[in-house]
């Protein structure tokens, strides 16, 4: 009898285990809150479908980081004038080590030093004359773009006497000229046109390889000439009794074609500025500051032309606010310009290359 009540009692233990244990398993079933922390959306992926973006991180991924460019250091070119003038207070902060960029500066006498290095690529970015950027446009398909402008009309017909009172007087006259085949060039012969004198029947026009020789001659000889500034201010410092006769900014303008005399300009090689978007933009954001500096700080500035072999400090003094050195960049420096181009392109193609430029010679940020 005992041994029947023993295997009773054991029987019952066993029923109340199993019976308690079901009863467990039942309430796990019941608070899935619980145990969805430890399943993964792989395992069970309905049980996702209402989860919340900080449930599911890897259903909002973020986004890549900015890619960081490079260390470089910028190979700017100059030639000595007015576009160069503007860029002597960014030079000096490079010198002293308080620019954000690292430069290599090469000062050019004339045009043909700078072109075939922003054509080889040993030159990123250099001030030229006006017509002379959309010349490289064309000519390199398109590898090299107009990235500002920084010098409006700066050129004057100058003489020793008083016989040119207008562009009629220039009328079997020679002019002195340096510049064949840049801005100078196209300038005088479109004024001379405009105003009915044949550039090549009508005057003599000696053209010199830089502005010095045409002061020199003047010196030595006198006569008459177009120079820009600051080489006006040089002459008169050097020739006696030179006397500015014409103004060729106002010669332009009194031809009322609705176009701005531009004479400078910054261009860029379109690889460089595709690789290095965001130092070239401290770069313009630096140079425009220089720029300003320059119309704003005349004194100082003189003293830094001559600092970096442009001129003497006392020439650039006087002639500084005579150079119209300006700031223009992205759309309102492709509405100054265009027109200017258009006047070239209409009094011969050649001048800016056979073709007007396309929109993306002209570089925004």
């Amino acid at each position: 009898m005992k041994r029947i009540l023993s295997c009773l009692l054991v029987l019952v233990m066993v029923f109340a285990v199993l019976g308690g244990c079901q009863s467990q398993n039942g309430a796990n079933t019941n608070t899935g809150a619980d145990t969805q922390t430890t399943v993964t959306p792989e395992a069970t992926p309905e049980s996702t479908s209402d989860a919340t973006p900080e449930a599911t991180p890897e259903a909002t991924p973020e986004a890549d980081p900015e890619p960081v460019e490079e260390h470089m250091t910028l190979r700017l070119g100059g030639l000595k004038g007015p576009t160069t003038m503007g860029m002597v207070k960014f030079l000096d902060d490079v010198e002293k080590g308080t620019s954000a960029i690292d430069c290599e500066f090469t000062l050019a006498a004339n045009v043909d030093e700078v072109s075939p290095k922003m054509v080889k690529g040993e030159l990123d970015v250099a001030a030229v004359p006006a017509n002379l950027a959309s010349v490289l446009y064309n000519n390199t398909n398109g590898a090299v773009q107009l990235l500002a402008i920084n010098t409006l009309g700066v050129t004057y017909i100058v003489e020793t006497g008083d016989t040119v009172n207008s562009i009629e007087d220039l009328r079997g006259k020679t002019i002195y000229a340096p510049g064949k085949g840049t801005v100078v060039d196209y300038t005088l012969r479109y004024v001379l046109q405009a105003n009915g004198l044949d550039p090549d029947k009508d005057v003599t026009i000696e053209w010199k390889s830089e502005a010095t020789e045409v002061v020199a001659v003047l010196k030595n000889g006198g006569g008459i000439a177009m120079l820009p500034q600051p080489f006006v201010t040089v002459a008169q410092s050097n020739v006696e009794g030179l006397r500015v006769a014409l103004s060729m900014v106002d010669e332009w303008n009194a031809l009322d074609t609705g176009s701005v005399f531009v004479t400078g300009v910054l261009t860029v090689r379109r690889e460089f500025a595709e690789k290095y978007p965001q130092q070239l933009a401290a770069f313009l954001d630096e140079y425009k500051a220089s720029i300003e500096y320059a119309n704003s700080h005349i004194p100082e500035t003189a003293q830094l032309v001559e600092q970096y072999d442009i001129v003497k400090a006392a020439v650039a003094e006087k002639a500084l606010p005579y150079c119209n050195i300006v700031y223009y960049e992205g759309t309102e420096m492709k509405s100054v310009i265009e027109g200017y181009y258009q006047v070239l392109y209409d009094q011969n193609p050649a001048s800016v290359g056979g073709a007007l430029p396309a929109e993306d010679f002209y570089y925004t940020r």
